[in-house]
């Protein structure tokens, strides 16, 4: 029996609707994401909390809640009122009653959201996505992880300024907050298993230090030009893992002056510590560094953008016969394809400006993008555990066209067998939609359609004076 002791008054109204209707909106599922995409997600980091913010039988409930943001995170350019409109009509179609018109409410369940669960569901979609591609990317029987470092934009609010400011360079108010992100992906699947946040003067390395919870003793490293310096590759060893990356660009080397050569570009240096102390170290860590160290350098060639360029790799992987040069290039070759990652995230989701007004919803935010990432990647996983095909030959742009169109026929078919034709249909669908091999296709980073003839805002919008006639304005006369 319910009962009120502070508002009496409201007793016959709530009673009438009792347990059972509670326990139905709670169990509400979003018809957006099907039940195949919830498989892998665990249900107990969605259930309700006992006590707390959480724990209130609202309409925007914790599950609701994240299932809403991901579909949002699916739909580049999602307002939250389109949501809330979505939530009305699923609640009108199933007779469970009005939805308030505003987007308070949703707005205010994604701030309840606990961040440690996000967190907890984008490793546990990572290992899901790994689990279902096997092991056809590994080295030796050895996982490889990639490390990546970008930045995305947030709105420009005082809040978001203060713990993400905007470059130093650009004027107060012409600028956005910059949000700095460092991602381990899964070179298996391409599901991203750990991120690590702060503001852009954070250095690469310090991020790198908070992934390591993500690297399990036995793994590789590869990584960028930026991780190819002393306090990586002899620090990560110790803690079990091995590094592949590209040399930093400070060091010049002579093959002449190898302490062993297995080949004309390929042989083993020492290195010795810096004098001056790291500064992303303590002093007692620092102290904990070897002194001298022992790496593997190779150089080749290779065509980039239509251009021939000489590469360096270096590495702490030892043994020539373990892993022959040939295999480290064309590992370190298959590091483009996250670089790639990076793009659909940040160019087919919409990742590359935050809408979120407060730094704490803007993180949560970025965390939900990456999960929504990681269930496109599960979805790949499944096609390719079932098709044979390559993973890295599935459209990313595809996989997600088409599960928006065949979930919302999914979602309008009661019969179940339907549903898993639908899903088997889906699965065939982005398993025949292959990206083309096009090698050395030069893609450049040029934009071809011209910008509007409009005024560059070089101060504060309060201050700022509009030019008369600005198609005639000079700068613009450049840009076009």
């Amino acid at each position: 029996m319910m009962t009120t002791p502070f508002f009496p008054a409201l007793r016959v109204r709530l009673a009438a609707m009792g347990r059972r209707q509670f326990h139905a909106l709670r169990q509400l599922h979003f018809p957006a994401l099907l039940e195949e995409l919830r498989q892998w997600i665990p249900p107990q980091l969605l259930a309700s909390e006992e006590e707390g913010p959480n724990s209130r039988d609202r309409v925007f409930s914790l599950r609701l809640t994240f299932e809403c943001f991901v579909w949002q995170m699916l739909k580049p350019r999602t307002a939250c009122r389109e949501v809330v409109r979505a939530v009305q009509a699923l609640f009108e179609s199933v007779g469970r009653g009005h939805v308030d018109e505003g987007t308070s409410a949703y707005i205010q369940a994604r701030q309840r959201l606990p961040r440690a669960r996000l967190e907890k569901i984008l490793a546990h979609t990572a290992h899901q996505a790994d689990g279902r591609v096997g092991g056809q990317s590994k080295l030796n029987g050895r996982a490889v992880k990639v490390v990546d470092c970008s930045t995305t934009q947030l709105p420009d609010t005082s809040k978001n300024q203060r713990r993400y400011p905007q470059y130093s360079g650009q004027k107060p108010g012409c600028g956005f907050p910059l949000l700095k992100f460092a991602v381990l992906f899964s070179l298996s699947s391409g599901a991203i298993l750990r991120v690590a946040m702060s503001h852009w003067r954070f250095h690469e390395l310090r991020l790198l230090r908070r992934l390591l919870p993500g690297l399990d003793q036995g793994d590789i490293l590869l990584g960028d030009r930026s991780y190819g310096e002393y306090v990586t590759l002899a620090w990560l060893p110790k803690q079990g893992v091995d590094v592949v990356a590209r040399m930093h660009g400070s060091r010049k080397i002579d093959f002449r002056k190898a302490t062993e050569r297995f080949a004309k570009n390929d042989g083993l240096f020492q290195w010795r510590k810096a004098r001056q102390m790291s500064g992303i170290l303590s002093p007692a860590q620092w102290r904990a560094i070897p002194e001298t160290i022992v790496v593997r350098i190779i150089r080749f060639d290779a065509v980039v953008r239509r251009k021939k360029k000489r590469i360096t790799l270096v590495t702490t992987l030892l043994d020539p016969k373990l892993y022959p040069a040939d295999q480290l290039i064309a590992l370190y070759a298959r590091r483009w394809n996250l670089e790639l990652a990076l793009r659909h995230l940040k160019t087919t989701l919409g990742m590359e400006l935050l809408r979120c007004q407060t730094p704490d919803t803007a993180e949560k935010e970025l965390l939900v993008y990456l999960i929504a990432y990681n269930l496109v990647r599960c979805l790949m996983a499944g096609t390719v555990a079932l098709a044979g095909v390559e993973m890295e030959r599935l459209s990313f742009k595809g996989t997600v066209d088409a599960l928006r169109q065949y979930t919302l026929a999914m979602a309008r078919t009661p019969q179940k067998r339907k549903r898993q034709q639908l899903w088997d249909k889906l699965l065939t669908t982005i398993a025949l939609d292959l990206v083309p091999l096009r090698p050395h296709r030069n893609e450049p980073r040029a934009v071809k359609r011209r910008p509007k003839a409009y005024q560059l805002l070089n101060k504060p919008r309060h201050v700022f004076r509009e030019v008369p006639h600005r198609a005639r304005y000079r700068k613009n006369r450049e840009l076009i």
